[in-house]
């Protein structure tokens, strides 16, 4: 039988009801007598909450509940993401220790929207104001104030990976990177519909990973897990900022069980960047030692992450897995990694699209440009010198990681014979930018996770049912959030048990009807973990239908086929029996063969023995306006690998999105702090103006992982895209090629680098 689905460009089935309006979203739940919530944030970055007067607010018309910190005194939010040393594991859902601008403190609760804004601002705060380190280079200064003076430092963690030191080399490229801290902006915000009637609490929620859900708000509200249903819908996007429960999620449950009526809240554009966790905020002072013939001898950095005030669910992990991922697609001997995570009086940061590897990324890849540049050796040249060979894998790098396959140098040498600069001359400067990646996907094996610090399974099940009818029904435990991951499974499953995906219906998001996921879709594995349970389910599914068509034709299971809506006899069409027949005699039990239980139902749980790891290589090709300090670029080319395609259309989708949100990251979008810890609320998305043609050409290298053999894309696109367009700008501005180590490269940032080199090379001149 040979595969009719997967690798086609089926048309994403979520699509017809996303884009008529009939997507299922959290905004559009409407219970009955429902009220609605608003919370009160801290307009401080650090001090302690006195008293909460509330007394106007709770006697304000229309209003049913006002929630303070002693209301809520115990319940607490776990890390699951533990890095070694951490000092404390889990945070308090109110706290009247204030280290964030944005610290939920307060939740009233009344009958329209409206009310309980007003009644919001009713609320008065007595707050005793501290010193703000709002920095995390000003956070490890002696004399900075600490957020947690018990701890005696505002270090929250400190290791090393890889090698102990590195030693000389007669070519050493130093540098120092920052990376802006970012955040998730999906089309849905975040948002919830909290129930209690029967001691059971139902939450309607945008989330990545219901399941996670439930077991953190159980926990927090002190409720036995079978007492909490989670249903998530159509998931408007998460980018990793839906991953796990907020503060926020808990008070709306906690006054729904207070008021025993439902409660909904939504987060407003207002909140976004105060509450919503952001991401990507690292500083790496980096060093890159060749030797004489350019081979790469070391790579040395010391990764500091911006933790903010607390550990989020992922703690320090981002910076980790930077930490992991250091080495890409290069041979090394020797890679020394720190890593420490900083607290800071800025709200928490966590997950975002690529989860550490652009900014591992930026810093090897510069470095390399870098050093191609002092050294005069080809860029292209020097990346393929020191490349990983395909006969070299599987490699395991000098930080541990296991790279399973692939073919890195011919991604990049396809690379260079797409990219070209366009003829043009407009008084811009021009240059092309490369840079190569290795992403990990798959997120999954179990005791994995156990040994590096992480609170959760990885492991995914499915369930596939056949009807009476001959249709069939697919239940996971992942959900989708806007990745097309309802298409893939469908392809999947009608492909290995030979029904028409007309015929297909996939179930996810409602921990009542789903399987256990512990972590859900994050971490490019939806596919890859959830496609590969479907898949072993599917051909359980499979043998089952064809040992039962063999007793009935009296044929050997070999002999068979499914085609057409039948089993068969290879060969011969006539000797056959139908799906629907074979369905229906399953569950009534009727002519089965020895040892065959009735019914046709598999389960099947997959538990990767490894993470799988695709790759890529970027070039962008940018236009600099040398009077402004303008980026703009005008050309932008992929080369990506991520095994086994199941929806070709769908992996050029992600690649697509991905891409724009990186541009984002390197041009245009940062949450940047005053000195007393305000956030500055302007931040600038990239528009379709600053999006140019994306070109994207797929290799396909099939996992030896994965069941299927596929590799997780989600987050490939924006792993790239920080260090093509700055090795880009490098290119078009050689005399501050130096220069360039931080993102976002503003126009402001680029102008003043150019006046400073223009004004130095002027007095070299007089």
């Amino acid at each position: 039988m040979g595969d009719a689905y997967v690798g086609a460009r089926t048309p994403r089935r979520e699509d017809a009801r996303l884009l008529t309006g009939r997507g299922r979203y959290v905004g559009n739940i409407r219970l009955p007598d429902a009220a609605h919530a608003y919370i009160v944030r801290s307009p401080i970055a650090h001090g302690r909450l006195l008293s909460c007067d509330i007394k106007a607010a709770a006697a304000a018309d229309g209003v049913l509940d006002v929630i303070v910190p002693a209301d809520a005194a115990g319940m607490r939010l776990p890390c699951v993401s533990v890095a070694p040393g951490q000092p404390i594991t889990e945070y308090p859902v109110l706290d009247a220790a204030i280290r964030y601008v944005g610290q939920p403190l307060v939740l009233v609760v009344a009958r329209t929207p409206e009310a309980a804004r007003d009644a919001a601002d009713l609320v008065e705060l007595e707050l005793d104001e501290l010193p703000a380190v709002a920095d995390m280079e000003r956070a490890l200064e002696g004399d900075a104030p600490l957020l947690y003076p018990d701890w005696g430092t505002n270090v929250l963690t400190d290791f090393t990976l890889g090698d102990a030191d590195c030693a000389a080399a007669e070519h050493v490229v130093e540098m120092t990177f920052r990376m802006g801290r970012v955040s998730p902006h999906p089309m849905e915000p975040r948002g919830v519909v909290a129930s209690y009637a029967g001691d059971e609490l139902t939450v309607h929620t945008s989330t990545q990973s219901p399941h996670h859900a439930r077991e953190q708000l159980a926990d927090a509200l002190g409720l036995t897990h079978d007492r909490v249903r989670v249903i998530g819908g159509d998931i408007g996007g998460g980018f990793g900022g839906k991953e796990h429960v907020y503060p926020d999620e808990v008070l709306i449950c906690l006054a729904a069980i207070r008021l025993g009526r439902p409660v909904s809240w939504m987060e407003s554009p207002g909140d976004r960047l105060l509450a919503t966790l952001p991401a990507r905020a690292a500083v790496h002072r980096g060093r890159l030692a060749l030797d004489g013939a350019g081979r790469f001898v070391a790579l040395q950095v010391d990764v500091l992450g911006d933790i903010g005030a607390h550990p989020s669910n992922v703690g320090v992990s981002t910076a980790a897995v930077t930490a992991t991922l250091l080495p890409g697609p290069y041979r090394f001997d020797r890679v020394a990694v720190r890593v420490r995570g900083v607290v800071t009086t800025t709200t928490p940061t966590g997950s975002y699209r690529g989860f550490g590897q652009p900014e591992g990324t930026l810093t090897r890849e510069r470095l390399i440009d870098e050093a191609a540049r002092r050294l005069g050796i080809d860029r292209i040249e020097l990346r393929l010198r020191n490349m990983i060979e395909p006969g070299e894998l599987p490699y395991t790098t000098r930080v541990h990681v296991p790279y399973d396959s692939g073919d890195y140098p011919r991604a990049l040498r396809t690379l260079h014979h797409l990219a070209m600069l366009p003829e043009k001359d407009d008084g811009r400067r021009r240059g092309i930018g490369y840079s190569c990646h290795v992403e990990t996907t798959g997120m999954g094996p179990s005791m994995e996770l156990k040994a590096t610090g992480v609170l959760a399974g990885g492991y995914e099940t499915a369930v596939l049912r056949m009807e009476q009818d001959g249709s069939v029904v697919v239940t996971s435990g992942v959900v989708p959030i806007g990745q097309g991951i309802e298409t893939a499974l469908a392809q999947l499953a009608a492909d290995r048990t030979g029904v028409p995906i007309e015929r297909v219906r996939v179930v996810m998001g409602d921990t009542a009807s789903t399987p256990y996921s512990g972590i859900g879709s994050i971490a490019s594995r939806a596919l890859t973990v959830g496609g590969a349970a479907v898949t072993q389910a599917a051909d359980r599914l499979r043998d089952k239908l064809v040992a039962i068509a063999a007793h009935r034709l009296e044929a050997a299971p070999a002999d068979l086929e499914i085609a057409d809506g039948a089993v068969r006899v290879k060969g011969d069409p006539q000797a056959a029996v139908t799906l629907r027949d074979l369905a229906t005699s399953a569950w009534r039990g009727w002519d089965l063969p020895e040892g065959v239980t009735p019914g046709l139902e598999e389960r099947a749980s997959y538990d990767p023995a490894a993470y799988t790891y695709a790759y890529g290589a970027h070039a962008a090709a940018v236009a600099v306006d040398p009077e402004t300090g303008a980026v703009e670029v005008e050309r932008y080319w992929v080369v990506n690998d991520a095994g086994v395609l199941v929806n070709p259309a769908v992996v050029e989708g992600q690649i697509h999105g991905g891409v724009a949100q990186g541009i984002g990251e390197a041009l245009t979008e940062e949450i940047v702090y005053t000195e007393n810890g305000q956030p500055i609320i302007d931040y600038l998305l990239p528009t379709t103006r600053e999006i140019p043609d994306i070109q994207v050409v797929m290799l396909e290298t099939p996992s030896p992982i994965t069941p299927g053999g596929m590799k997780g894309v989600g987050e490939a696109g924006t792993i790239g895209p920080p260090a093509a367009i700055a090795n880009a700008v490098a290119a078009a501005l050689p005399e501050i090629a130096d220069k360039i180590t931080d993102v976002p490269l503003t126009p402001s940032g680029l102008w003043s680098l150019l006046e400073v080199s223009q004004a130095q090379s002027w007095a070299r001149n007089a």
